[in-house]
């Protein structure tokens, strides 16, 4: 297999996996129709940061560090469930009253920024696919590993902000419609608090059951 089609494999692979919903994605939505477009790109941009890091932590042998101590995956999956729980209840408390000028307490944009990253960084799915998929196409016979991660990383950064950054403008362009429909408004982001919810507790009894 030539380096061009070893890359396009994973990139492949790669949108397959930023495209599943998952707590990366819910995050995002959430922060887009609670906070409006500005703060759901501010979430996407610290998914992207936490997709270099992941990237950098795959070319230092991270993937082979868990693989060879399974022990450390589980404390960390639990850690990034409780997370994304936390988030959707704060959310669901702090949606309770929405105008144009966002929520009620509301994470600023920065710090919706900071959390993306957090959440990017804990996200489970992000280490599974380091584990499966990373040692597959970091390869000497490609060249120097560095470059190597340096162009799936810029290829991670630019898949999640093509998807995820879709998703943050047109979830800001419906929050819009929604801001005139208070009770509508409630709802919604009580709904996307309790999405992060449940996606983190069924992330945590999948996770739990199969280790």
């Amino acid at each position: 297999m030539s380096y061009t089609e070893n890359l396009w494999l994973f990139f492949v692979l790669l949108f397959g996996i930023i495209a599943v919903p998952g707590m990366d994605m819910l995050f995002v939505l959430a922060n887009a129709l609670t906070g409006g477009r500005d703060r759901g790109l501010a979430a996407t941009g610290g998914i992207m940061l936490g997709g270099a890091v992941h990237t950098l932590n795959g070319a230092i042998g991270v993937g082979l560090l868990m693989h060879f101590v399974p022990v450390l995956f589980k404390p960390l999956l639990v850690a990034g469930a409780a997370y994304m729980a936390y988030i959707g209840i704060v959310l669901m408390r702090s949606s309770i009253t929405v105008g144009h000028d966002g929520p009620t307490g509301s994470r600023s944009s920065w710090k919706a920024f900071r959390q993306g990253l957090v959440t990017c960084l804990i996200n489970p799915k992000a280490y599974l696919f380091i584990i499966a998929v990373y040692p597959q196409f970091l390869k000497p016979a490609y060249g120097p590993i560095w470059l190597q991660a340096t162009v799936m990383g810029l290829l991670t950064v630019a898949t999640q902000a093509g998807i995820y950054g879709g998703l943050a403008i047109t979830a800001g362009r419906s929050r819009e419609l929604l801001v005139d429909n208070p009770r509508a408004t409630i709802l919604a982001g009580r709904a996307a608090g309790l999405l992060l919810i449940a996606v983190s507790v069924f992330t945590a009894w999948e996770g739990l059951r199969a280790a």
